[in-house]
């Protein structure tokens, strides 16, 4: 059994780099199939319904059951489900194999970062900061695979599955032994959870953070054409420009983290993101200062979601796999109740004065980090 714990992690990036390029297909590669956007909706909300079922089952399994098998398990869903996405033209049949990723990618999330935990004594918000940079490398990576270089894109999906079927093996033949076994029963624990304040709020937060995050990507290349005269090219440098904020700043700010500031840091960051933003969305600085505020806003942005999460795992060793998947159920709710309420502004509103939304939202997250300070606190 292989327990080295520079390969383990060298793996969870690698399994974390296919879970990014997992969310992103169907963006990168929904012209080449042909999907309305009713259809990419679709495919979506099922994605994260699977993500949904599996993250919390596969969280509080992190708990006690091996979480190297849970990996392995993750990965051989993922493997067969990129091998057969699209291979048939069935929209139903595609429907259901886009719920089995879900299923898979929330495997990832549920274990990876539980392991991470668990194999590494220090440092566990560099860690896990890096894991999550993996996420947005996948989803650049297969997004520039597609587009620049014209590659049939069921080739790459069949190349992702060789290649995630290798994880399935590796993970199969490793073994992590938890540092904190957990005895509680899941009800025990969910009873213990819904009572806790500090869980609330960090699953609040991490809503906020994901949010701002993903709707933003959404909108970006919009934001720029109708608003600040942008082109089709220009605007899309503008999006690489923020998702490279995003990579580089869960390198930088991983490292710069510590354990006992985590809650301080969670704090600065939403502060800088929502004055950065302001500026960025409510001004027109020019072509070239927009550039380094979407670099810089990505980078604020990009690592509060990661700390949250090791405050989290830090917070509730005893059952960090399980109170670590309800807050990852703040990435869809995040990511499906911001841009819902971005979509209603609009309608009522505008554009433009829709855009107010995004800096009320990294003041709530502040707000919720402020109020909440001492508890979340790691001594």
């Amino acid at each position: 059994m292989i327990s080295n714990k520079n390969m383990l992690t060298m793996s969870s990036f690698t399994a974390m780099f296919f879970l990014g390029v997992g969310t992103a297909i169907i963006g990168a590669a929904s012209r080449n199939i042909g999907l309305s956007p009713d259809q990419i909706g679709l495919l979506l909300a099922s994605q994260n319904i699977g993500f949904i079922l599996s993250v919390i089952t596969v969280g509080s399994l992190a708990d006690s059951a091996d979480k190297a098998k849970l990996l392995s398990m993750a990965s051989l869903i993922i493997a067969v489900s990129f091998f057969f996405f699209y291979l048939k033209e069935s929209f139903i049949l595609n429907l259901g194999i886009m719920l089995i990723i879900g299923i898979g990618i929330g495997g990832y999330e549920g274990a990876s970062d539980a392991m991470l935990l668990d194999i590494h004594a220090r440092r566990e918000s560099l860690f896990i900061s890096v894991n999550h940079f993996f996420v947005t490398f996948g989803e650049l990576m297969i997004t520039i695979y597609l587009i620049f270089l014209q590659m049939d894109w069921r080739k790459s999906m069949v190349q992702s599955a060789v290649i995630v079927l290798i994880l399935t093996l590796f993970f199969g033949i490793s073994r992590v032994t938890p540092r904190r076994v957990g005895i509680d029963s899941f009800r025990n624990r969910m009873a213990f959870l819904v009572k806790q304040r500090p869980v609330l709020v960090l699953f609040l937060m991490a809503s906020c953070a994901v949010g701002i995050e993903l709707a933003l990507i959404g909108i970006i290349t919009s934001l720029l054409m109708d608003l600040h005269g942008f082109d089709q090219v220009t605007s899309k440098l503008g999006l690489v420009g923020f998702l490279a904020g995003i990579a580089a700043g869960r390198l930088v700010l991983g490292i710069l983290a510590r354990k006992s500031q985590l809650c301080g840091y969670i704090l600065a960051l939403f502060t800088l993101t929502t004055g950065i933003l302001s500026f960025l969305l409510l001004t027109s600085p020019g072509v070239i200062m927009m550039y380094i505020l979407l670099i810089v806003s990505g980078a604020t942005i990009s690592v509060i979601f990661p700390l949250i999460i090791t405050l989290t795992g830090l917070r509730y060793p005893e059952m960090s796999g399980t109170v670590m998947g309800i807050i990852k159920l703040g990435i869809p709710a995040g990511g499906i109740v911001v841009p819902f309420m971005l979509s209603l502004l609009v309608r009522a509103t505008s554009f433009e004065a829709a855009l107010m939304l995004f800096p009320a939202i990294g003041i709530t997250g502040f707000m919720l980090a402020l109020s909440s300070r001492k508890q979340l606190a790691i001594i």
